[in-house]
C-alpha cells in the first residue's frame, strides 16, 4: 500500500515493484508464442469488466499487476509476438525498454535547452550517429546546414516538412495570413494516409493533394508528376510540395527519388522523402541503393520504432534547411525566453515540431545503438530480409500462390489464386487460429495478403511454420473444412 505519510511510494517500494515489473515482462517474453497473436476480446470486454467508478483509496500494487494478466493480457494483440506479421512492425528491445525506464524516471521535458542540455544534446548526436550509420547526405548533419530531431511519427514528421514547404513557397507569409487555396501537394496514390491529413491540418485542403498514378511495381510515374504540375501551373496554381515514398505500406514499393528529385530542382519546389519502415534497410550497405537521389532532397524520415528495436515511438526526421523549418515553427513567447536560447548557439527542439512539450526519447535510441553496435543492427536487418526473400520463394514455387508485386525487402505480398473470397476466408482462418496474424490491402483491385518479417525474435522457424499453417489453411479452406489449430 502507499505510504500513510503521503501516500506516494517510498524508494524502497519503488525498488521491490519495479524489480516485479521486469520479472513480469520477462516471463511475458520468455512465453510470448503461448498467446494468440490476435486479441480474441469482443468489443467492450475490456470496459466491461473494469470498475464504473475509480477507487476511492489506493490499492496493493500486487492487485494493480495481478489485474494486467487478468484484466488487460486477453486484450493485447501481441505485436512483439515472432509470429506477428502483420502492418508494418512495431518492434523493441531489452535494451530500448530499459532506456525508455530511465526516461521516464528522470522525468524530463526537453522542450528547451536549458530544460535539460543532456535531452537536447544527446539527441543531436543520435541523430548524427544515424546519419552516418545509414549513409545520409552531409547536409542532414548538424554540422551542416541542417540535422535531425525526433518526432513522435513519420505522420508528424511529414505535417513539419509540408508546412515548411508551404511557408518556403509563400516567402513565409502563409503563417500570418493563411493559405488562398493556391498552394498543391503531390504524393503518390499509393503513399500513407498521413499525406491526405497533413494537407487537411496545413490548411491545403484536400482538393490541392495530387495522387499520382503509379507503375506496374506500384511507384509514382514520375512523367505523370511532371505533367501534373505543369497543369497546376497553367491553372495559375502554385505547386508546393512533394512527398516521395521508399517503401510504401501496401507494397514496399520505392519510387524513383532521382526522376522525381530532378523535376522538384526544376520547379523549386520541396521534396520530402518518407522511408518510415524501409529506411532501417539502409544500415546494410547492400540496400542503400533505395536512397539513390537522396542529396536532393529538402527533407527526409524513417522510424526505428518500426525495425530498429526501438519500442514506440521514435521517428528521425531530417532537413537539408534547418533554418527553414525553425522559421516555420518558432514562436517565442516571454516565459521561453532564457539566456543559452538567447545567445543563438544552443538547439531547442521546440521550434523543429509541433508541441511544444517533448520526452527524453534519444535514451533509449542511444541504447539500442551502444547495446547492438551498428554491425549487430546490420546482422538482423540482413536475417529478416533473407527470411522474406525465403517465404516468397516458397510462394512462387507453390502452383496455388502467387507473388503480387516484386519483394525489394522484407515484405511479401502474395495471394491464392482462387481469388479475393478464398483470400479473405484464409486470413481470417489465420489470424484466428492465434498462431500467426497477418493484414492485407488490395493491389490492382484484388485482395491481397501481406506477410512483413521484422518483430526482434522472428526466427526461421516462425517463418517457415507460418507458411505449413498457411498452406493447411488453404488446404482447409479449399476442402470446406474447419480451421486446422496447431
Amino acid at each position: 500500500m502507499p505510504s500513510e505519510n503521503n501516500f506516494h511510494m517510498t524508494p524502497e517500494e519503488f525498488r521491490r515493484r519495479g524489480h516485479e515489473v521486469v520479472d513480469w515482462l520477462a516471463k511475458y517474453f520468455e512465453g510470448i508464442e503461448s498467446f494468440p497473436v490476435l486479441s480474441r476480446v469482443e468489443p467492450g470486454q475490456i470496459r466491461g469488466s473494469l470498475p464504473a467508478k475509480p477507487p476511492a483509496e489506493g490499492e496493493p500494487f500486487v492487485a494493480m499487476l495481478r489485474d494486467v494478466e487478468k484484466l488487460i493480457l486477453p486484450g493485447i494483440t501481441h505485436w512483439q509476438s515472432p509470429n506477428f506479421f502483420a502492418y508494418f512492425p512495431c518492434n523493441n528491445s531489452g535494451a530500448s525498454i530499459l532506456g525508455d525506464l530511465l526516461s521516464s524516471g528522470l522525468g524530463v521535458q526537453g522542450m528547451l535547452w536549458a530544460t535539460s542540455p543532456a535531452c537536447t544534446e544527446l539527441e543531436t548526436h543520435m541523430l548524427d550517429w544515424l546519419a552516418q550509420m545509414l549513409d545520409l547526405p552531409p547536409k542532414f548533419l548538424s554540422s551542416d546546414t541542417g540535422g535531425g530531431v525526433i518526432q513522435d511519427t513519420a505522420s508528424s514528421a511529414s505535417l513539419c516538412a509540408l508546412l515548411a514547404a508551404r511557408e518556403r513557397a509563400t516567402d513565409f507569409a502563409s503563417n500570418k495570413r493563411g493559405c488562398d487555396g493556391r498552394l498543391v501537394a503531390y504524393t503518390s496514390s499509393q503513399a500513407h494516409s498521413s499525406i491526405e491529413k497533413a494537407v487537411q491540418i496545413a490548411g491545403l485542403g484536400r482538393d490541392n493533394l495530387r495522387l499520382i498514378a503509379v507503375d506496374e511495381k506500384f511507384a509514382m510515374r514520375p512523367d505523370t508528376l511532371a505533367q501534373q504540375i505543369q497543369e497546376d501551373r497553367q491553372d495559375g496554381l502554385i505547386p508546393c510540395f512533394v512527398c516521395a515514398t521508399v517503401g510504401t505500406t501496401s507494397s514496399n514499393a520505392i519510387d524513383p527519388l532521382p526522376e522525381i528529385a530532378r523535376i522538384c530542382r526544376e520547379q523549386k519546389i520541396w521534396l520530402h522523402v518518407d522511408a518510415a519502415m524501409s529506411g532501417t534497410a539502409a544500415l546494410c550497405p547492400e540496400f542503400r541503393h533505395i536512397h539513390n537521389g537522396l542529396e536532393f532532397a529538402d527533407s527526409y524520415c524513417f522510424n526505428p520504432h518500426k525495425w530498429m528495436f526501438t519500442n514506440f515511438d521514435c521517428d528521425c526526421f531530417y532537413v537539408g534547411d534547418r533554418k527553414a523549418l525553425i522559421q516555420t515553427l518558432s514562436v517565442l513567447p516571454e516565459y521561453l525566453r532564457n539566456k543559452a536560447t538567447e545567445t543563438g548557439a544552443v538547439i531547442d527542439y521546440r521550434e523543429w515540431q509541433i508541441p511544444l512539450g517533448r520526452r527524453f526519447r534519444a535514451l533509449k535510441l542511444w541504447f539500442v545503438i551502444r547495446h547492438y553496435g551498428v554491425q549487430g543492427l546490420q546482422h538482423h536487418v540482413r536475417e529478416h530480409v533473407r527470411l522474406a526473400q525465403q517465404f516468397a520463394e516458397w510462394v512462387k514455387q507453390d502452383a496455388e500462390f502467387e507473388l503480387a508485386v516484386p519483394v525489394p525487402l522484407n515484405l511479401v505480398c502474395f495471394r491464392h489464386k482462387s481469388g479475393d473470397q478464398m483470400n479473405q476466408d484464409l486470413m481470417d482462418r489465420l489470424n484466428r487460429s492465434g498462431d500467426l496474424y497477418l493484414t492485407h490491402t488490395r493491389l490492382n483491385d484484388r485482395l491481397t495478403l501481406r506477410f512483413c518479417v521484422g518483430q526482434t525474435n522472428t526466427q526461421a522457424r516462425h517463418v517457415e511454420r507460418a507458411w505449413r499453417r498457411i498452406q493447411q489453411e488453404a488446404a482447409s479452406a479449399r476442402c470446406g473444412t474447419e480451421s486446422t489449430i496447431s
